[in-house]
């Protein structure tokens, strides 16, 4: 299926001015595709909306809403990316005051995950790279995402399906495509990202389910050390829902009872 560009198909490259391609200068989000229906789609738009009003970028976002439900009724199942760019300027830093934000609709196919990633669980590399910490674009899935790519680069082995995520200061944050919660105590706990790290759209999801249930959960600081004292471990995203995670950095845990329930939840939100 072809590419949208401002609504209409596209067959190249937008633009070469494009600041987006230029400096990252710009938000995407990553939305699951379900019998022509986009998943989760208030919650990737709460997002959009967070990220266009830290960087000032201003989109027209029921524009936004119904381009992305148009073009997950013609692609029917996989993933959308949208991409929102701060559009057209000359060379330089500076944003030209009048270029238009840019919007870029892409479809793939949904990934092809093995099923014992959900059902037994996975083991996650420990990766060296850190995450800055900036609180300006703290929790904003914005363009720029190159400790991400470093962090990928750094393991082939496909025994690690995903990548364990620390800061500078060693506070363990997130994995390298999606959101970690580890269970203490029957309590739930997630990372705080007012410094770094991505706010996925399945966290969120979750956070509220866990209120909705009156399930104990805990949004703070993690240590290396809490994660040695946890029960479970499990980490999550939009595309997939939830994976256990069996084994880090010579860490074990086993799947976890929440963990499940959790899982069938997410499921649930997922419409698989």
């Amino acid at each position: 299926m072809h590419s949208w560009v401002d609504g209409l198909p596209a067959h190249g490259l937008a633009s070469l001015k494009d600041r987006g391609l230029a400096y990252g200068d710009g938000l995407f989000e990553t939305v699951a595709v379900k019998a022509g229906r986009p998943v989760l789609l208030e919650l990737h738009m709460q997002r959009l909306v967070l990220g266009c009003s830290r960087l000032a970028i201003t989109a027209d976002q029921s524009l936004i809403r119904s381009e992305v439900l148009a073009y997950a009724q013609a692609m029917g199942e996989g993933v959308l990316k949208l991409i929102l760019t701060r559009g057209d300027s000359l060379r330089g830093y500076a944003a030209c005051p009048e270029a238009q934000p840019r919007r870029i609709l892409q479809a793939s196919p949904a990934p092809a995950y093995p099923l014992a990633h959900a059902l037994e669980g996975v083991q996650l590399f420990d990766c060296a790279t850190r995450l800055a910490e900036q609180p300006l674009l703290a929790g904003l899935k914005h363009l720029n995402r190159l400790e991400q790519v470093i962090a990928r680069s750094e393991w082939q082995d496909p025994a690690y399906a995903e990548g364990l995520m620390r800061d500078t200061s060693g506070r363990v944050i997130e994995g390298v495509f999606s959101n970690l919660f580890l269970v203490r105590d029957g309590v739930l706990i997630t990372a705080d990202l007012q410094r770094c790290g991505v706010a996925g759209v399945m966290r969120a999801a979750l956070l509220s389910e866990a209120e909705r249930l009156a399930i104990p959960c805990h949004v703070t600081d993690i240590s290396v050390e809490q994660l040695q004292q946890a029960d479970e471990l499990f980490v999550c995203n939009s595309v997939y829902g939830i994976w256990p995670v069996r084994g880090v950095a010579g860490l074990s845990w086993p799947v976890g009872p929440l963990t499940r329930k959790l899982q069938s939840i997410a499921r649930t939100l997922l419409d698989v």
